[in-house]
């Protein structure tokens, strides 16, 4: 609109005056309150333009003015919708509101190409946007067939007739279905400029069953891993007969013994802060079925790439030798070893063969770009702090000269790719399943089922964990009153004397088979007596 061509995050107060010029708002009093408050480009996508008008500051501020600047700033916040994603918020939630005085605007239809309209293009009657159906033009063609873009939306000022009042300056009658295809109008314009993006989730059940059956899982596929792990390492090229292969990083960087050991230190540093953004994130469970999912499946194909080939050993300082384990039993038996320990060498654990590709490369990206992910866009330190501890654990890895280069590079490259692969889709799930269902589950099962009920992006949420929010659908209340009214009852067997409950006072055997009159006359006399 204003021609500026910095990017609105970058603007300053120029700029936003700049902005405010093209508008051809001419109250010198009204630019100069909005020009000296709005200083930013990020606080005039963000401000809310109604309030301003009832402050004390705008508060006298011509109508029509109100309309242009309240229009003029969705236009705006139409134009920079990705600088809502990259500050991590949903465009929808500033685009959804509709000015209360959206009766004074009227819409100047771009001429229709079709015949119908053909006769009509210089008129200024109400336009395809707000015809009362919603998603057609005034002669029956769809919008988009028409303008599918960017519809044009503009105040046309009248220059007459100043004094009236502009309910009197308005074409159509104001009514509700005037306003609410005005609406429709500003609902396609958001179509159109976020190309049919779903925005943030609306449904986010948690289904922990899902979460579970993920992490069964990622247990199958562990025990997999372990047990071909044994398998190549019976396959291991003959060191004297295999010499290590030429590789760039290797020939020319010394081997530090203590590096491979840091490098697990920084999985398990990433492997706290990744623990310590489930337990306070909203929705942990979603977190948790893709995590699973994901780690699951980059091993199941690391399975495949360790068991079809063999690489020689990268480094001269290891001593791997093929060790015959024997029978199944044996096999499996050294597999539990391997899986017990998670194949780090902190846990005693020695493999060789297993070098395409570097499993270790895996666990260090997968648990940076969940971190990365599901933590707000403003938490710079924190997304340094793990790319850093990425970058220096893959650094760690060649240096120890545990694995080759090829085994590195693609290990990080097959784990981030997929990972941004599966969150695109699941964000875009619904439409996946709409336009194709069974081709959709044939090539992605897993995102067929486990994002089954999810209809867009996961917000990042934060909230502190209780029981409620950690066992979703356990009856806490109803266990506790069980729990507590057991502990009672064990307490009242254990010790009767020092039982909460009062206790009735005991009968001796005559006075219960005695009439209560009875048993009165004898209380008497024995008082008496």
């Amino acid at each position: 609109m204003s021609g500026i061509k910095k990017p609105i995050l970058e603007w300053g107060r120029e700029e936003v005056k700049d902005w405010f010029n093209s508008l051809g708002i001419y109250d010198y009093q009204v630019k100069d309150r909005f020009c000296s408050n709005i200083r930013s480009g990020r606080v005039l996508l963000f401000v809310d333009m109604p309030s301003l008008f009832k402050g004390v500051w705008l508060k006298n501020a011509e109508a029509e003015d109100a309309v242009k600047l309240e229009l003029a700033q969705r236009k705006l916040q139409l134009d920079n919708l990705h600088c809502f994603y990259e500050l991590g918020y949903d465009p929808f939630t500033y685009l959804k509101y509709l000015p209360p005085n959206i009766k004074c605007l009227k819409v100047d239809r771009q001429p229709c190409h079709c015949c119908h309209c053909s006769s009509q293009k210089n008129s200024t009657s109400t336009s395809c946007l707000s015809s009362s159906d919603n998603a057609h033009c005034c002669c029956g063609k769809l919008k988009d067939d028409i303008n599918p873009v960017e519809p044009r939306v503009d105040v046309i000022a009248s220059q007459e007739n100043e004094g009236q009042r502009c309910s009197t300056r308005h074409q159509g009658d104001g009514s509700d279905s005037e306003i609410s295809s005005v609406a429709a109008g500003i609902q396609s314009l958001f179509s159109a400029h976020t190309g049919g993006h779903p925005g943030l989730a609306k449904s986010l059940p948690p289904e922990v069953w899902k979460a579970v059956v993920a992490m069964a899982y990622l247990f199958i596929v562990t025990w997999i891993t372990a047990f071909v792990m044994v398998i190549v390492h019976d396959r291991v090229p003959d060191m004297k007969k295999y010499p290590p292969l030429p590789d760039i990083f290797l020939d020319n960087v010394p081997h530090i013994p203590w590096a491979f050991h840091m490098c697990e230190v920084t999985g398990t540093v990433l492997l706290i802060v990744w623990i310590c953004v489930l337990l306070f994130h909203k929705h942990r469970f979603i977190l948790l079925r893709r995590f699973f999912a994901l780690s699951g499946t980059v091993f199941l194909l690391r399975c495949v790439t360790m068991l079809i080939t063999s690489l020689s050993v990268p480094g001269s300082h290891l001593q791997c030798n093929p060790r015959p384990y024997g029978d199944i039993w044996a096999k499996a038996q050294q597999a539990y070893l391997i899986w017990k320990g998670a194949g780090m060498s902190i846990q005693g654990v020695r493999t060789c063969g297993d070098y395409m590709f570097s499993g270790h490369t895996v666990a260090l990206t997968m648990l940076n770009f969940f971190i990365t992910e599901y933590t707000p866009r403003h938490l710079y330190f924190i997304h340094t702090f793990t790319w850093l501890l990425n970058m220096f654990g893959i650094f760690f890895i060649l240096s120890a000269h545990e694995h080759y280069s090829i085994d590195v590079f693609v290990a990080f490259y097959i784990t981030s790719r997929l990972f941004l692969y599966y969150h695109t889709l699941a964000s875009h799930h619904r439409s996946l399943m709409r336009r194709d269902t069974g081709r959709t589950r044939i090539w992605f099962p897993l995102l067929a089922f486990f994002e089954a009920s999810v209809d867009g992006t996961v917000p990042n949420e934060y909230e502190w964990p209780t029981l409620a929010s950690l066992l979703p659908g356990v009856p806490i209340a109803a266990i506790k009153k069980k729990i507590m009214q057991l502990i009672a009852q064990y307490m009242t067997w254990k010790n009767p004397e020092n039982s909460p409950l009062p206790c009735p006072p005991k009968q001796s055997s005559t006075q219960s088979s005695m009439p209560r009159g009875s048993q009165l006359l004898t209380t008497k006399a024995e008082k008496i007596s």
